[in-house]
């Protein structure tokens, strides 16, 4: 991968990977078989053979990756930073775009000027990976198509690189998900991480190893792990944000009889999603 492109004779090298973001970048769906998770961050590092500062934490948001997770980013110096992160404010009742722009390109523009090639993820269409209740399906593809719209300004504002994980090939393979379907399953973090290692050498950075797309080394999932997520974490968590939406999915229905316009959300004081449990720490 080191070798795309020919707009760079001179590439850099990784010394500090860092990963920010949500549950995805701290590895949840590829559980270890000792415990804890690994994911694309470590995958991804070893690729670029840099040492690996994953700040990210489960159930962040874009407010909070910039309140909590950037000032330790720009301390360390990184030459590469990957941010995953925005999903968990689609399913909430104050999301605000125009709020996300502002974050979002406040994190972007500061790793930028501390030296980094950042990268960030365009989102895919996650109606199609967890099915939901049809209005419920609508107004999460409204706000994903929302929050693309926010990354798309900002990548065009800062230049900063950036994976489609629409256009990511297998991310709509089953095999590429988790039990959950939250998550990305061992191979799911392993099209990521080869995805984000494409990236950043397209943008200047030397990658000197391979991501393999052979899964190993992940804790082997069985049938009674997803039974006991569905009846212990999957049920109650589309309730919860079932509930938190309903708001949103009204005015969704009402719209869509009325043609009246969406307005504007007026941003409520912000509250982090609780940290989710995924399959991997049941049994």
């Amino acid at each position: 991968m080191h070798a795309i492109g020919d707009a760079y004779p001179t590439r850099r090298e990784v010394g500090t990977l860092v990963v920010l973001g949500d549950s995805t970048s701290v590895g949840l769906g590829d559980p270890l078989p000792g415990g804890g998770w690994r994911g694309f961050g470590p995958l991804l590092a070893e690729a670029l053979g840099a040492e690996l500062a994953n700040l990210s934490f489960t159930g962040a948001r874009i407010c909070t990756m910039r309140s909590d997770q950037l000032p330790q980013a720009v301390l360390l110096r990184p030459d590469a930073v990957v941010v995953v992160a925005g999903m968990n404010d689609t399913m909430r009742a104050d999301f605000d775009p125009a709020r996300l722009r502002r974050d979002l390109d406040h994190v972007v523009g500061e790793l930028q000027a501390a030296g980094a090639v950042v990268v960030l993820a365009r989102y895919h269409d996650h109606a199609r990976v967890f099915r939901l209740p049809g209005p419920i399906r609508r107004a999460l593809r409204r706000r994903i198509t929302d929050l693309n719209a926010v990354v798309d300004r900002v990548i065009r504002d800062r230049g900063a690189a950036c994976l489609d994980l629409d256009a990511l090939p297998g991310a709509y393979e089953v095999s590429a998900w988790s039990v959950d379907r939250l998550h990305p399953s061992e191979l799911g973090h392993r099209l990521l991480a080869r995805g984000f290692a494409e990236q950043l050498a397209l943008h200047g950075v030397l990658v000197p190893g391979e991501v393999s797309t052979q899964c190993s080394g992940g804790r082997k999932i069985t049938m009674l792990h997803h039974v006991l997520w569905l009846v212990f974490k999957g049920i109650p968590w589309l309730w919860r944000r079932g509930t938190d939406l309903v708001p949103y999915v009204a005015g969704v229905l009402l719209r869509s009889v009325t043609g009246a316009a969406e307005r504007p959300v007026v941003a409520a004081t912000t509250t982090v999603v609780e940290p989710e449990e995924p399959i991997g720490q049941l049994g």
